[in-house]
């Protein structure tokens, strides 16, 4: 497989980044065994970048991958700590999680700050210190903001980005999808690795999944894309997609005619109610704080999805 330089890092990576959300209990619930086949398929066919979170709760899985695991495989984490002290937690409870020295990336998570140089400084300052401690090999930022991603450029600190983008611009706070392809060409140029994520917008562009995804590596300054994967076809028909931009058509006409469903992430859903009024089929409502899909009425046009402000709605 052929393999990109992702920034100045010096890391090489498969352009194809297994995200691995999709595998834990906030979505399809795999048990670790189940998880962990599913990524060591994808590390014997050359994917060697996965992409987790301390909120993903998939260390176990990527455990079970490893285990007798001789390849190359790199592993990026993130915090949403608040403070310095969480994020060293989270830090050092990744290493003991995934039985590592140190993590090749940890990204302050802050999909929802708009300005982390400012609002979050003291946990950027922590994973600089275990940086220097050798437990970080490199620091990002992973977000949903244009202003963050621009603002990074100007922070070298920064070596990574993870920004959100899709062509439907579904999820980006403050912008259009061609603000952030700006920010990120920006970055690209200054020298940090770019790998992105929400190419599919949570799952609610599978019908078009291999548009969406093209339309996402054809930018200028993407490294590479975190994919959240389920099946071994879809790690073989996104590798060739990838790598040849080879689709077979009755592959990937199973992949985006497969039967989805709107998945509400209950456990970080705040009942805002913001998602309600969007929905042009009444199919949705709040329940003792939560919003609940009524899934006979719901026609998964996605539009909820793209009101959600946590961007905790997805069609799966």
């Amino acid at each position: 497989m052929n393999k990109v330089r992702l920034g100045c890092t010096g890391l090489e990576i498969n352009p194809l980044i297994f995200g691995t959300l999709p595998l834990g209990p906030l979505q399809a619930a795999l048990s670790p065994e189940e998880g962990g086949r599913l990524i060591r398929y994808a590390l014997e066919r050359g994917v060697n970048l996965l992409d987790t979170a301390e909120l993903y709760q998939t260390y176990p899985h990527i455990l079970s991958a490893l285990s007798g695991f001789e390849g190359e495989v790199h592993i990026a984490s993130k915090t949403h700590a608040n403070t310095a002290e969480q994020a060293r937690a989270h830090v050092e409870r990744a290493l003991s999680a995934l039985d590592l020295e140190r993590l090749d990336i940890v990204h302050l998570h802050g999909a929802r700050v708009a300005d982390p140089f400012v609002e979050r400084p003291e946990v950027i300052e922590t994973l600089l210190r275990m940086k220097e401690e050798g437990k970080i090999a490199h620091v990002g930022l992973s977000s949903h903001f244009v202003s963050a991603i621009r603002k990074s450029v100007q922070h070298p600190e920064i070596e990574v980005v993870h920004p959100l983008i899709n062509r439907a611009g579904m999820g980006i706070i403050d912008g259009t999808q061609a603000e952030m392809a700006d920010a990120i060409a920006a970055c690209a140029d200054a020298g940090k690795g770019v790998y992105a994520m929400k190419a599919l917008a949570g799952g609610n562009l599978i019908s078009s999944a291999r548009e969406s995804l093209r339309y996402v590596l054809g930018l200028q300054g993407v490294h590479g894309v975190a994919l959240g994967m389920l099946s071994e076809a879809e790690i073989d028909g996104n590798l060739a997609l990838f790598h040849d931009d080879s689709a077979d058509e009755a592959l990937w006409e199973k992949l985006e005619g497969r039967r989805r469903k709107l998945a509400i992430m209950e456990a970080f859903c705040k009942g805002c109610g913001a998602c309600v009024p969007a929905c042009t089929n009444d199919a949705l409502k709040l329940v003792d704080g939560k919003a609940v899909v009524d899934e006979e009425q719901c026609i998964l046009c996605g539009y909820c999805g793209a009101a959600c402000p946590e961007f905790m709605i997805r069609v799966v």
